[in-house]
């Protein structure tokens, strides 16, 4: 049985690392909310675009590089990850499903695009093609990495040394709840226009065509979507740190507890012990 104090430091230590994931479960929380602002402030503008792109797609015969469908298959899958740890399972399950797929050849010739450290961290002593890595994107992310990001895919996919994109992350769902989601990214799939009667029988003028415009709004569809998914991934990221710290904490209370009864029982046999061999010392000077 351990002594009272080494229970005394231990319920020390306990109380010390409680305070740390509280802590960070506060920080997570309050990064969860601008997280949470930045995804909701994005998805009118993509809304409203994927709606136009839909609109305009529809109306118009002729083609664009971004939507071209190639048959040799090369393709760059973009796993997006977190920077940081303790988020719980958050990069290991993704990452796990990620190489469950890379094994068993739903890709035939497939490069990785690495974003963030843990991601990198991966692939980097498995046996994948590593294209690209980013270590630090995530943990400063801005409203320019999306279109940097999209930037590089699309040149890569016109140049011709790429015939898919795809994007791996863990999509934002709820507070206790992330999906990991696969998206094809490019060749751009152009949204289904809204089966609205207003809108169907609506004819528009483009300036200064429909051409042109489709033209301008692909790579800034291609941006907004990388930019979606950064985002997402962000709040799906401190969701799950927090969750995972809140549960740290109430692990670490319960320890506590568990430590301070066993303090208390171990002292207590500690003065009960004492108590006997004064009363033994007593009684045998009294003989």
């Amino acid at each position: 049985m351990p002594s009272t104090r080494d229970l005394t430091r231990r319920i020390r230590s306990v109380k010390g690392t409680q305070q740390i994931t509280k802590a960070m479960k506060m920080v997570a929380a309050a990064k969860l909310r601008r997280a949470q602002e930045a995804v909701t402030n994005a998805r009118p503008y993509a809304d409203t675009l994927s709606k136009v792109l839909a609109n305009v797609a529809g109306r118009t015969e002729e083609s664009h590089p971004l939507l071209e469908r190639r048959e040799s298959g090369r393709v760059w899958l973009v796993v997006v990850s977190s920077d940081k740890g303790l988020c719980g399972s958050f990069n290991a399950n993704m990452l796990r499903q990620v190489e469950k797929d890379l094994k068993t050849g739903r890709w035939a010739d497939v490069e990785v695009i690495a974003i963030g450290r843990k991601a990198s961290d991966f692939f980097r002593v498995r046996e994948f093609s590593v294209a690209h890595q980013e270590r630090e994107t995530m943990s400063q992310l801005t409203a320019a990495d999306g279109p940097r990001l999209g930037a590089m895919f699309m040149k890569a996919f016109t140049s011709g040394q790429v015939d898919e994109v795809w994007l791996v992350y863990n999509k934002f769902v709820s507070v206790l709840r992330q999906e990991i989601t696969f998206e094809q990214l490019l060749p751009i799939e152009p949204p289904e226009a809204a089966a609205d009667a207003d809108e169907a029988g609506t004819d528009y003028l483009y300036e200064p065509d429909a051409v042109g415009l489709l033209a301008s709004l692909l790579p800034a569809y291609v941006e907004t979507e990388v930019q979606r998914v950064l985002y997402d991934s962000v709040a799906a990221e401190q969701a799950s740190r927090m969750t995972s710290m809140g549960a740290a904490t109430k692990n670490a209370g319960e320890m506590i507890d568990a430590l301070t009864m066993l303090y208390n029982r171990t002292r207590q046999a500690a003065i009960t012990k004492e108590l006997i061999e004064i009363v033994s010392g007593a009684q045998a000077l009294g003989d």
